[in-house]
């Protein structure tokens, strides 16, 4: 048995594992209080893997899921104190060579507020409706004006 590769990033309320494993078969994950357990069987070789890790902080069980697809497992540990950032993963600070940082999801969300969050999101969403066709028309935009900068240059000798 070996472990599954994974990369984990932090929410506001949740933190998300996802454990690569293509092809995954008999996908079991347990969820403990400090605790997850992770097992299946994946891949063209059908290599068993089998990941246990010690939490950094308490999670609620009953509310954390996962879900399999064809490419991966992913799981969302649902925090037992929501709004606390969670440095790292695991309790201990030792290195796995098979977890990392997930950095296409990761989002320093500590210092926004949800006020500034729906405001951008109104921002976007403005921005977005606006449409090229009601752009004021410029005055004389269209008519040719010589300008001093506009006569022939001399040729070069």
């Amino acid at each position: 048995m070996q472990p599954a590769t994974a990369k984990w990033y932090d929410r506001r309320d949740s933190v998300y594992i996802e454990f690569c494993v293509e092809d995954s078969k008999n996908v079991q994950v347990k969820f403990d209080k400090s605790k997850i357990n992770f097992s299946c069987i994946g891949g063209t070789d059908d290599t068993k893997h089998q990941n246990e890790l010690d939490i950094f902080e308490a999670i609620d069980p009953k509310e954390s899921k996962h879900r399999r697809t064809d490419r991966s497992v992913l799981c969302c540990l649902r925090k037992a104190e929501a709004g606390k950032s969670w440095p790292r993963l695991t309790k201990d600070k030792a290195k796995f060579n098979w977890l990392s940082v997930d950095f296409n999801n990761w989002k320093d969300w500590e210092n926004d507020s949800d006020e500034d969050l729906s405001s951008f999101d109104k921002f976007s969403e403005m921005m977005n409706s606006m449409g090229g066709d009601d752009l004021p028309e410029l005055d004389g935009a269209d008519e040719q004006s010589a300008d001093s900068d506009d006569e022939k240059m001399p040729d070069l000798e």
